[in-house]
C-alpha cells in the first residue's frame, strides 16, 4: 500500500496543484495528516498566534487518481483513522460563536487513553476520529483548506469518519485529492473554531464513478445517507442541503416531488456541521432504511 507523507501537504485545494502520488481507481492508499496546528502546538504554553496562517489547516497531498475526469465521482472510503496519544484545542478572543466573551488565548492538551480523551479530572469522552479538512481540486479557483466549498474543503462534518464513504466531484483530471486536520471528537457545530485536533493517519479507498449521480459532496455510512453543503451563510447552507437531498429522492429513489418534500419535513434531519469557517456548513441526513425500501443500492 502507498503512503502519502504528511511533510507533502498544500494549503490551497487548486487545480494548480501538483500531485504527489498516483493510483488507480480501487487502489488503497494512507495518509499521513498533521493536526491542524501542524504539530506546532505541543504544550499549553503554545498558543494559536504563535502558529502563523501559513501553517493552518495543512491538507496532505494531492492524490491523482487514474481515470478520474471531469464530470465524474470520486467515492473515497474511509477505511481506517489512527490518532496520536494526545491532541490540542485553542480558545482564541475573537474567533468562534463565543468570539468576545475571552479577554485571552488559552490552549489544552488532551491525551487519548484506552479510547477516551481525557477533557479533565471528572469529564472523559469517547474518541470517534473524523476529518475535517478533505475535498478535491476546484474547475478554476484556488480554495484554501480552511474554507468549504462544493469541491469539500474544511467541511468539519463529524460524520466523515471511519466506516463512511464520501462522494467528491471530479473537476480536473486525475481529482487530486487532498485530506488533514482530523478530530479525535468533536461536537457539531465546532464552536470555538476546532475540535480535539490531532495528527493522525488515514486510510482510504478510491474509486471512480463515472458520471455525477448524486448530489456533491455526499455522504454515506451504515445509518445514513447525507447531503452536505457549505456557503456563506448558514440559512443558505442548510437550504441547499435540502435541496441536494430532494434532488436525491427525486431522481434516484424516483420519488414525486410534492411526496419527496413532504417525507423531508418528517423524516429527515438537518444538522449543523459547523458555524466558524469562511462559509458555513450544514448535511440532511436521511436514513438509509428509505433506500432499502426502494430496494435501492448505492454506487
Amino acid at each position: 500500500m502507498k503512503r502519502i507523507a504528511k511533510e507533502t501537504y498544500v494549503l490551497s485545494m487548486s487545480p494548480k496543484n501538483k500531485p504527489v502520488e498516483t493510483v488507480f481507481s480501487g487502489e488503497t492508499i494512507l495518509f499521513e495528516t498533521y493536526d491542524c496546528f501542524s504539530n506546532e502546538m505541543k504544550s499549553e504554553d503554545d498558543l494559536f498566534h504563535t502558529v502563523g496562517w501559513d501553517k493552518i489547516n495543512p491538507a496532505t497531498g494531492p492524490l491523482f487518481v487514474e481515470d478520474a475526469r471531469l464530470g465524474d465521482t470520486l467515492k473515497v472510503d474511509i477505511l481506517d483513522i489512527q490518532i496520536a496519544n494526545q491532541g490540542v484545542m485553542s480558545i482564541t478572543p475573537k474567533m468562534g460563536a463565543l468570539a468576545g466573551s475571552f479577554t485571552d488565548e488559552k490552549t489544552k492538551i488532551i491525551s487519548i487513553h484506552d479510547g477516551k480523551a481525557i477533557f479533565n479530572e471528572t469529564l472523559q469522552l469517547p474518541i470517534k476520529p473524523m476529518i475535517g479538512v478533505i475535498g478535491t481540486a476546484p474547475l478554476d479557483e484556488d480554495v484554501p483548506t480552511g474554507t468549504p466549498k462544493d469541491h469539500g474543503g474544511n467541511m468539519d462534518c463529524k460524520r466523515i469518519g471511519i466506516g463512511s464513504s464520501l462522494y467528491l466531484p471530479v473537476n480536473v483530471e486525475g481529482a487530486l485529492l487532498a485530506m488533514g486536520d482530523v478530530h479525535a471528537v468533536m461536537g457539531d457545530g465546532e464552536v470555538v473554531i476546532c475540535g480535539l485536533e490531532i495528527a493522525a493517519e488515514i486510510t482510504v479507498k478510491v474509486s471512480v464513478i463515472k458520471g455525477q449521480p448524486y448530489p456533491l459532496p455526499f455522504l454515506a455510512d451504515d445509518k445514513h445517507v447525507m447531503t452536505i453543503a457549505s456557503r456563506e451563510t448558514l440559512d443558505e447552507a442548510s437550504k441547499q442541503a435540502t435541496k441536494h437531498m430532494h434532488t436525491f429522492l427525486v431522481n434516484i429513489l424516483k420519488m414525486e416531488a410534492h411526496e419527496a418534500a413532504m417525507f423531508l419535513s418528517v423524516g429527515a434531519d438537518l444538522k449543523i456541521c459547523q458555524i466558524v469557517d469562511p462559509f458555513m456548513t450544514s448535511r440532511m441526513e436521511l436514513p438509509m432504511w428509505v433506500l432499502d425500501k426502494y430496494g435501492y443500492q448505492l454506487l
